[in-house]
C-alpha cells in the first residue's frame, strides 16, 4: 500500500544527501581549481589549454549564410521552420526543395616545360541543380557549358597552337542521377534483418575510388551500396557494386567509341588499427580488344601523431596493350602531420611505378593517377596548363615534400611550399622542381589562387610555369 508520508520523508532524505555530496565534491575540488588558476595566470599563453572565458552562443541573425544561386523550398543550412512536406503511399515523408549552385573559374596562365610552351586565358563553369526530396533521396543534374568532351576550354590562346579565341562550349549533361535508400523509401515494410538497408544511385554520376587513382570519371552507371555489415574485430564493412555502360573514358582520358562496360566491387572495412579498402574492377570492351582488370588495396591509419595512407594498385591488359589499357603496378604512400604549436600541415608523399599501370576510367579533365603526390604533380583541371613533374606513373619513382602554412587565425589565407622530383627506371632521365600555391578567401564567394613553379630536367632546358586564378562559388 502506498504510504504518502514515507514517500515524502524518503524524498527529503534523498535531496539532502545529494546536496551534501555536491558540496563535498566542490570542497574537494576547490584546491585543485585554485592550483589550476594559480598555475595558469594572465602571463601564461599555453595554446593547448582551453580558455576560462565562456563563448556566448551566436544569434541566428548573426550567422551569415551564403545562400545558393536559386533556392526554392527549405533554406539550405538555414534557420526557421521546416516544410512538413507530404507522405508517399510507401510511408516515406518527402520535403522537396530545389537548389542551384556551382563554380566559375577563370585563369591567366603560362606553362613552359621541354618543347611545350603555352600561354592562355581559360574559363570553366560547373553548374548544378539539386532537387532534394528528403535526407537521403535527391536528383542532381549538372552542366559544364564552357568546355567540350575532349577537355578543351573556352578562352584565348596567347601562345601555342592554335592561337586566338576558342569557344569550346557544350550543352552536354555532365551529371544526371537519382540516389536514395530503399529502407527510407519504404519505411513501413518491416525488415528486422536489415537487408533493405541498401543505398543506390542510377544515372550519369562521378565515380571516385582510391582517391581517384583507380577511377576518376563521370559515366552512366547504377550502383548498390550496403552499409553497416558487422565483421569480426571491426565496427563496419561497406560494400558497393557498380555497373557502368556508357560515357566511360579509359586510362588516356578518351572513349574507345565501342561502348565498353565496367563492373566494379568496392569494399571498405573500419578496423581498430586502420580503415582498409579493397577494390576490383573489370572493363569489357566488346569491339576494341582492350579488356582489362584493375585492383587496389589501401590502408589509412594514425601512426602516433602521423596520418598515414599506403596503397597498392595493379592493372592487367587482358587482350592488346594500348593507350586505353596496359599492365603494371603502382605503390603509393602519403604521410602528414601537424608540427607542434601550429595549425599547419607537413607532408611527405612518394610513389613507385612498375611497368605501365592504367586506371580503369579517367576523365580528360583530371590528368594521371599521381595527382595526389602534390601540387607539382596535380592537374589544375582548367585549360592546357600541365603538371610540373607530370602525373603518369609508367616506369618511374618520385616524391614530394610540402608544408601548408595557414597565415591568419581565421584560415582565410594559406600558402603551400613544395619540392619534388621523379626519375625513370628505364632511361637516364630525372626531373626536380619547386613550387608554391597561395590562396586567399575574399568575402563568402570568391577565392584568389596563385601558382608558380620551376623545374630542372636532364638533357632539357629549365622550365617554369605560373598562373593567377579567380574562383567564384555560388
Amino acid at each position: 500500500m502506498f504510504n504518502f508520508h514515507r514517500f515524502v520523508a524518503n524524498t527529503i532524505c534523498l535531496r539532502a544527501a545529494t546536496a551534501l555530496m555536491i558540496a563535498a565534491s566542490m570542497t574537494a575540488a576547490a584546491p585543485f581549481a585554485r592550483a589550476a588558476d594559480e598555475s595558469h595566470g594572465e602571463g601564461d599563453h599555453d595554446e593547448s589549454r582551453f580558455s576560462d572565458k565562456p563563448i556566448p552562443l551566436l544569434k541566428t541573425e548573426d550567422v551569415l549564410r551564403p545562400a545558393p544561386l536559386i533556392e526554392i523550398g527549405n533554406k539550405f543550412l538555414g534557420a526557421g521552420n521546416v516544410d512538413p512536406g507530404f507522405n508517399l503511399p510507401t510511408g516515406a515523408n518527402w520535403q522537396p526543395s530545389f537548389y542551384a549552385f556551382g563554380t566559375y573559374r577563370s585563369a591567366i596562365q603560362t606553362f613552359r616545360v621541354g618543347d611545350e610552351a603555352r600561354s592562355e586565358w581559360a574559363n570553366r563553369l560547373d553548374i548544378f541543380g539539386n532537387l532534394q526530396l528528403s535526407g537521403t533521396e535527391r536528383v542532381l543534374i549538372g552542366f559544364r557549358p564552357l568546355n567540350n568532351e575532349d577537355g578543351e576550354f573556352t578562352g584565348y590562346n596567347i601562345e601555342g597552337d592554335p592561337e586566338g579565341w576558342e569557344a569550346n562550349t557544350s550543352g552536354r549533361i555532365s551529371t544526371f542521377f537519382f540516389e536514395g535508400n530503399f529502407e527510407e523509401i519504404f519505411p513501413d515494410l518491416q525488415d528486422p534483418t536489415g537487408v533493405r538497408d541498401l543505398g543506390f544511385s542510377v544515372g550519369r554520376q562521378s565515380l571516385f575510388f582510391q582517391d581517384g587513382m583507380l577511377i576518376n570519371d563521370e559515366l552512366d552507371a547504377v550502383g548498390l551500396t550496403k552499409n553497416n555489415i558487422p565483421i569480426p574485430g571491426g565496427s563496419n564493412l561497406r560494400t558497393t557494386f557498380i555497373f557502368g555502360w556508357n560515357e566511360i573514358s579509359r586510362d588516356n582520358g578518351r572513349e574507345t567509341g565501342s561502348d565498353p562496360q565496367l563492373y566494379g566491387l568496392f569494399n571498405q572495412a573500419d578496423l581498430p588499427f586502420a580503415t582498409i579498402n579493397g577494390d576490383f574492377v573489370y572493363v569489357h570492351d566488346p569491339s576494341n580488344s582492350s579488356d582489362s582488370a584493375h585492383w587496389a588495396v589501401s590502408s589509412t591509419s594514425r601512426i602516433g601523431l602521423t596520418n598515414a595512407t599506403f596503397r597498392y594498385l595493379g592493372s592487367e591488359a587482358l587482350e592488346d596493350e594500348s593507350a586505353f589499357a596496359s599492365s603494371g603496378h603502382l605503390l603509393f604512400a602519403q604521410l602528414s602531420w601537424t608540427p607542434h604549436h601550429t595549425h599547419d600541415i607537413m607532408y611527405v608523399n612518394g610513389f613507385v611505378g612498375i611497368d605501365e599501370f592504367s586506371s580503369a576510367a579517367r576523365s580528360p579533365l583530371v590528368g594521371g593517377p599521381l595527382g595526389n603526390t602534390g601540387i607539382l604533380f596535380a592537374a589544375v583541371g582548367l585549360g592546357r596548363y600541365g603538371a610540373a613533374l607530370g602525373n603518369t606513373a609508367d616506369n618511374s619513382y618520385g616524391a614530394a615534400i610540402g608544408y601548408q602554412l595557414f597565415i591568419d587565425p581565421d584560415n582565410r589565407q594559406q600558402i603551400i611550399f613544395e619540392v619534388g622530383g621523379r626519375a625513370s627506371t628505364e632511361i637516364d632521365a630525372s626531373s626536380f622542381a619547386a613550387g608554391a600555391r597561395y590562396q586567399q578567401a575574399m568575402g563568402q564567394h570568391w577565392v584568389l589562387q596563385l601558382d608558380i613553379f620551376g623545374v630542372a630536367t636532364e638533357h632539357e632546358d629549365p622550365g617554369m610555369g605560373g598562373r593567377v586564378e579567380i574562383r567564384y562559388e555560388f
